[in-house]
């Protein structure tokens, strides 16, 4: 891949792609790590002269303008970060992204709608994609790819203005690939995985690409339900996502080969997630009816931190617990601190574990390196071809921007 170092930009219209579908609740940003993601690479733009229209998606607003997903908010709060002013376009290729662009000088920024307001962003027909596709690239000179936790969809924005416009990859899917490069080729073992969180299906085939890889797998959250099940075990009212036909071919697949896949022996369980409901801590394999699974319990934290401290590449994805109720933290915290006691390289991915990290208090410098790329991440680790990185990958491209 090229980057945005290889680019002439003074003077030039850029579409940078980034990833800010941050975590909102109403209209305030609670994890604003995506958008201090992207300031390298627009700050450098900025620097040698561009004219940026960024562009991203946030939620799954199903093609439809849906106040609830304006990125209005994300202009607000990069204008603060950046210390100039960022233009909110209404709409993402209309009339009010043209004029605002057009309107553009050199270190000036405009932000355009949500992109997933525009059903071509996300269609399956190559036509409507590459029709809306179209209307973006006409927006730019130079298309710049930086929104890492979307590579791994086919969208226009990710993979078709690429095809349509010189391009390169910023900063940050160099930083991402350059880390996920560390997981996946001379890895120093002992190399650990932690996976927890919720999006069990989404999440679980990823098990079978790691059992040829991680030395062990330490499984909590609310995967270690779905492996627990497949044991035959009660899990309660606990979450339970995924197949279990697969969960246990994969812990067959571990005893055959030798990877130490390891569950939490006890659990924080309650009969829901309020306060009033009492919390208590019970063995995983006896979770109670009416009961559910919310953190994993004590001795579980005291074993994965043992197992942490031994080893010298670690990837951690998902939280342990429901971190947001502050007396089901207390797993996900184990696991953070014994990321950063430890020697090892320490990858933090999915938007769940980094906005978990930082909301305990962890700052980004204490790991190795904080993705911003959830599924993404996990897909290159299964060893997908993702498109979004394959558009960009053929360097700087000469294929003639469309009107």
């Amino acid at each position: 891949m090229k980057t945005i170092d290889d680019l002439e930009v003074r003077g030039r219209r850029v579409l940078l792609r980034a990833d800010l579908n941050v975590p909102l609740d109403g209209a305030r940003i609670t994890d604003d790590g995506k958008i201090r993601a992207c300031l390298p690479t627009l700050n450098a733009l900025l620097s040698r002269g561009a004219a940026v229209a960024v562009c991203s998606h946030l939620g799954r607003p199903g093609g439809v303008r849906d106040p609830a997903y304006s990125l209005a908010p994300v202009a607000v709060r990069l204008s603060k970060l950046l210390g100039q002013p960022v233009l909110m376009a209404a709409d993402t290729t209309g009339a009010s992204a043209r004029s605002a662009v057009a309107a553009l000088r050199p270190g000036g920024v405009v932000m355009l709608e949500n992109l997933r307001f525009n059903p071509g962003e996300t269609s399956k027909d190559a036509a409507v994609r590459g029709a809306f596709a179209d209307q973006l690239a006409s927006l730019a000179d130079v298309y710049v790819g930086d929104g890492f936790g979307a590579v791994h969809r086919r969208h226009a924005s990710v993979c078709d203005v690429a095809a349509r416009l010189p391009h390169a990859a910023g900063y940050l899917i160099q930083a991402e690939t350059a880390a996920l490069r560390r997981l996946t080729t001379n890895v120093q073992r002992p190399y650990l995985v932690v996976l927890g969180g919720a999006k069990v299906a989404d999440k679980l085939p990823v098990v079978g690409g790691l059992l040829g890889v991680a030395d062990q797998i330490l499984v909590g959250g609310g995967m270690a339900f779905t492996f627990l099940a497949a044991q035959g075990h009660s899990v309660g009212l606990s979450l339970l996502d995924g197949d279990l036909d697969m969960a246990r071919d994969y812990l067959a697949t571990a005893a055959r080969t030798g990877v130490d896949v390891v569950l939490p022996p006890d659990m924080a369980v309650a009969a829901g997630r309020d306060d009033a409901a009492p919390r208590e801590v019970v063995p995983s394999a006896a979770i109670p009816p009416g009961r559910m699974g919310l953190d994993i319990g004590p001795e579980s934290a005291k074993l994965f931190a043992a197992r942490l401290s031994t080893a010298k590449t670690i990837f951690w994805n998902g939280p342990m617990g429901v971190f947001e109720i502050p007396r089901y933290a207390d797993g996900t915290r184990a696991v953070a601190e014994a990321l950063m006691d430890g020697d090892a390289f320490t990858f933090v991915g999915g938007g769940d574990t980094a906005a978990a990290v930082r909301a305990l208090g962890f700052c980004d410098e204490a790991f190795g390196h904080v993705s911003t790329g959830g599924g993404a991440s996990l897909e290159y680790l299964e060893g997908a071809t993702l498109p979004g990185l394959a558009a960009l990958e053929d360097g700087v491209g000469s294929t003639p921007r469309r009107s």
